[in-house]
């Protein structure tokens, strides 16, 4: 009989049949007892009957248990705790109740979801605010140099890293870019530069400061894991800058005498690749003289797209490095050559943290010729 339970109409109409069919048996014998006639009382008394069985059945069977779903439902749409119906009922009442139960039990993992979310949320925020504070918020004041730096993380945390050290008559300058983006390369953007900031103190070349990175930094990260680099040394007594490389992005060097831009291989092996890169990466010397620009960057700005999948590149950075150079200090290349990028990008999402640190050799320079431009943010 599951047909019988699958409906509450069938199940009706089957104890109506039956009723009928015993009414029709007991009208049946007394005409066979030869009562002709059937009084008003007699089908007032039927008919009650009748009343009165349908109102048990429908309130115990149907409104009861309807009653109990919408109670339920009522406590959901409230906000108010809500449980589960349990039923072994197949017919209309128990699709509801499956219903209902299905949809809360939905509703439980979307809110468990929602608050595992929220918490994700609230550490990435943590982690986002203390990658921003240790990144300079503003660009330094360095004797000889004008010095313009900005970031844009591609999420809320990012891989790209840059700072500027001085100790004593040395200035640091340094940019790295972790691979991938986002937490994992948070956590190595964060270890590098904890680590540089510690060894600029005790060590006094920054050959000395990348080496002993890398040896730590190798014993804690996983194999495909690591950060290219590149870190200048500003020597203020001599006014020479040299420059140590670890498988980062070109050097720019813009000649003021000539209007030309050098790309300059940054050399040596990535941050965190090999577990001694001592013999990999080697000091050197830039031959930039006063009024020459040196424009660092990560990777986010030469494989920047635009809607049509074409990369900023290379090349154009350079073309845009000789047309502002003459033109601006470096405040205003560096201003320019966000500008364009962002004009060249249009629509087109950013995919990579992004960090462009312009350099002017400027022998009359003691501090930032615009205050209101200090902020390292994008």
């Amino acid at each position: 009989m599951r047909w019988l339970k699958k409906s509450i109409l069938r199940s009706l109409f089957l104890e109506l049949f039956v009723f009928l069919a015993l009414a029709g048996g007991v009208f049946f014998y007394f005409y066979k007892k030869g009562v002709d006639t059937v009084s008003l009382k007699h089908v007032g008394l039927f008919l009650g009957v009748f009343m009165i069985y349908f109102l048990v059945i429908g309130s115990f069977y149907i409104v009861k248990p309807l009653r109990t779903i919408l109670l339920q439902v009522q406590a959901l749409l409230s906000g108010k705790p809500y449980k589960q119906i349990y039923t072994e009922r197949i017919d209309e009442i128990g699709i509801l109740a499956h219903f209902f139960n299905q949809v809360t039990a939905g509703l439980g993992e979307a809110s468990y979801d929602i608050k595992d979310r929220e918490r994700m949320l609230g550490e990435l925020n943590i982690a986002a605010q203390l990658q921003k504070d240790i990144l300079p918020p503003k660009n330094p004041v360095v004797e000889g140099l004008q010095i313009v730096a900005k970031n844009k993380p591609a999420t809320e945390v990012g891989g790209d890293i840059f700072n500027f050290i001085t100790v004593k008559d040395k200035t640091y300058i340094y940019i790295g870019d972790a691979t991938g983006h986002g937490v994992a390369a948070g956590l190595i953007m964060t270890m590098v530069s904890t680590l540089v900031s510690v060894f600029s103190g005790f060590f006094e070349s920054a050959y000395d400061i990348l080496v002993n990175v890398n040896k730590h930094v190798k014993s804690y990260v996983r194999k495909a894991m690591f950060m290219t680099m590149v870190m200048l040394c500003w020597d203020k007594s001599t006014k020479k800058m040299t420059f140590v490389g670890a498988g980062h992005e070109h050097i720019l060097l813009y000649h003021a005498s000539s209007g030309e831009c050098e790309a300059i291989l940054s050399g040596g092996v990535a941050i965190g690749m090999v577990p001694d890169n001592s013999k990999s990466i080697k000091e050197q010397q830039l031959n930039a003289e006063d009024g020459d620009y040196i424009v660092l960057y990560s990777d986010g700005i030469t494989e920047a797209k635009n809607p049509s999948g074409e990369m900023f590149g290379l090349e154009r950075l350079k073309g845009f490095v000789v047309e502002y150079a003459p033109q601006y200090s470096a405040e205003g290349v560096n201003y320019h050559i966000a500008k364009s990028l962002v004009d060249f990008m249009k629509d087109h999402s950013q995919d990579d943290d992004i960090t462009l640190i312009v350099i002017k050799l400027d022998k009359n320079s003691s501090m930032v010729e615009n205050p209101n431009a200090q902020a390292t943010n994008w």
